[in-house]
């Protein structure tokens, strides 16, 4: 058994990630800290797990990497890009291995992380040597990693898609169009007057434009996949749903239509149809929310449109698991030789 700690567990990513470690076969939660909550069982602040045996007895506490370097091996950092990197540098020192949640370590340049998160970096010195979390891209390089950057909800809805086409060379890197929905829940939760209920509900809008932050990492892995620079149009969308992302990708193919459905769909079987969280749909079926929600499960489907000549490619997630904590669980796996579905399906 690995003993883990989740910093920042009082979020909504924190909580996703108690509920998985609570039940993993090879994991002992062993410390949750929240400065609000310190204290506080998991069972007065999530009553939803007041049952599990371990909730009425393991308590909030402060955030001190030095006692969390005693009581865990593998920390998750459920925080906010800025803060998370403060602890990361001490826990590392300290010899835990660091699953950081946060984009803190997401952008291999600390002059691109300025440019989108409107601060220098607080820890150049460790982006070298962070690892992106995506399992499905990096499994071979996260295996051996102390600190892993598990990658943000919509990134990763348009990196598992896109990914595959570019290396490929079945898609052109330029001119690619995202549009993604989301529950409010990616907002995180936190009292602001733009996800109250009254605003949200019955509403849909976008949000973050022209530049949105996760472009940063998500035109980074893309233009390592294509092997040159990819900017790419990217609006996102709030949506009055709990949780879950639904992205549709607006692709130009790189040669004729000759046989592109046949290639396309080859690559995507070599590339995802030994994945455990990768559903690839056929037929008529579509990417739905609905199928995903509290899953670690992406789906994926695409049309060509012969009357356009574009390539439409959809996916759909929970922002909450695959988008979040279920990723950097399934990093966790990877990272300590455990099966990569342990606490996952």
């Amino acid at each position: 058994m690995k003993k883990v700690a989740i910093v920042g567990a009082s979020g909504y990513s924190g909580e996703e990630l108690v509920r998985l470690l609570l039940s993993h076969p090879h994991a002992e939660l062993a410390a949750v800290t929240s400065r609000q909550y310190a204290g506080q069982s998991l069972a007065q602040i999530f009553p939803k797990f007041a049952h599990h045996p371990r909730a009425k007895d393991l308590c909030f506490s402060e955030p001190r990497a030095e006692l969390l370097a005693k009581q865990a091996q593998i920390v998750f950092l459920a925080l906010p890009h800025g803060v998370a990197a403060e602890f990361a540098v001490p826990l590392l020192q300290l010899g835990c291995q660091v699953i950081d949640l946060s984009a803190d370590f997401r952008v291999r340049s600390a002059a691109v992380y300025k440019d989108f998160y409107a601060h220098d970096h607080p820890a150049p010195e460790l982006l070298a040597q962070a690892v992106y979390g995506l399992p499905e891209v990096y499994r071979a390089q996260i295996k051996p990693a102390s600190l892993i950057a598990s990658p943000g909800c919509y990134p990763t809805s348009i990196l598992l898609p896109t990914i595959p086409l570019l290396k490929a060379g079945l898609i052109k890197p330029e001119g690619i169009i995202a549009d993604s929905l989301s529950g409010v829940s990616g907002a995180g939760r936190k009292a602001e007057l733009d996800y109250l209920f009254v605003e949200c509900n019955e509403s849909v809008r976008p949000y973050g434009l022209p530049k949105h932050r996760h472009l940063s990492e998500i035109e980074q892995e893309l233009s390592l996949a294509a092997d040159l620079q990819v900017t790419i149009q990217f609006t996102p969308h709030l949506i009055p749903v709990n949780r879950g992302i639904l992205t549709t990708l607006y692709l130009t193919p790189a040669g004729g239509s000759d046989g592109l459905g046949e290639k396309i769909a080859t690559c995507y079987r070599a590339a995802y149809s030994n994945e455990p969280f990768v559903r690839l749909l056929e037929g008529k079926a579509l990417p739905d929310t609905k199928n995903v929600v509290g899953t670690n499960v992406i789906e994926i489907a695409w049309r060509l449109d012969l009357r356009t000549g574009r390539l439409i490619v959809m996916s759909a997630e929970d922002n909450l698991v695959k988008g979040a904590g279920g990723q950097a669980v399934q990093s966790m796996n990877i990272l300590c030789g455990f099966p990569e579905t342990a606490g996952l399906l």
